[in-house]
This record gives C-alpha cells, sequence and structure tokens, in this order.
C-alpha cells in the first residue's frame, strides 16, 4: 500500500471478511499514535462488513477501506449494490429494535458509537462508512 495514511484491501464474499477485516483495522490503528479507539472501530467495521456479506450478491466485491486522520479515523466497507442501508440514519426514538429479532442492531451501534456515519454512491455501487475521533489519552 503506498499510502501508510490510507489501507484498502478486498475481502472475500464470505464469513471469513470479518475476522480479516477487523486484524486490518486493528493493524493500521496500532500503527499510528495518536490514533481511534481500536476495540470500538473493529466493533463498527465487524457490523459493515457483516451487512455487506449479508446483503449483496454472492460473489460481489467487497472493499475496506481504512483512513488515518490527523483527528482519527475513517472506515469505509464498498459493495457491488447502489441501494443505500437502511437505518443508518437517525430514526425516531421509539422507532427501537425488536429485543426478540437476532439482526437490527448494526447500524444502530454505528449511529451510536461513531462521531459520525453515513453512505455515498460509488461508480461501482457505494461505500458506508463511518469516522471515530482519536482517544484523547493516546
Amino acid at each position: 500500500m503506498p499510502d501508510a495514511s490510507a489501507w484498502r484491501i478486498a475481502l472475500p464474499h464470505s464469513a471469513a471478511a470479518v475476522p480479516l477485516a477487523r486484524a486490518l483495522v486493528r493493524t493500521a490503528l496500532n500503527d499510528v499514535e495518536p490514533s481511534a479507539d481500536s476495540d470500538t472501530a473493529e466493533l463498527l467495521t465487524a457490523e459493515l462488513v457483516a451487512n455487506a456479506v449479508e446483503h449483496t450478491a454472492a460473489g460481489a466485491p467487497i472493499e475496506l477501506v481504512v483512513e488515518l486522520l490527523t483527528d482519527g479515523c475513517q472506515v469505509e466497507v464498498h459493495d457491488g449494490d447502489p441501494r443505500p442501508p437502511g437505518g443508518l440514519t437517525a430514526r425516531p426514538a421509539d422507532a427501537q429494535p425488536d429485543p426478540w429479532q437476532e439482526h437490527g442492531r448494526g447500524l444502530l451501534l454505528i449511529r451510536a458509537l461513531s462521531s459520525a456515519c453515513g453512505h455515498r454512491r460509488t461508480a461501482r455501487g457505494k461505500a458506508v462508512w463511518f469516522t471515530l475521533p482519536a482517544r484523547a489519552n493516546a
């Protein structure tokens, strides 16, 4: 990777993508000071990658981009589906996930734990992203 402040990697379209993405984020954030909270970054990255694997066509490319910023990091997951992710934008306070359902909390976590998040269309689909600030004690 030519630019040390940005990491980009193609991920397999399988459950194996999640631990690979977590490891890349952990490595990227542990290599710089100050860095964002790598535990939170790993958790949120795992949610985005798992969503990309689950909600896109089998075999469709998935790419992880980790950008190290002077004041934290930004993580993007690119996939081939141009449809926006449901539930990434803020919902009314009364629209809580069903406590009996196993799914539906990942994007809620991203909204709650990141300093910003969103999505954008790309030439090949979409990118879903979040940012985290640098740790104050880093």
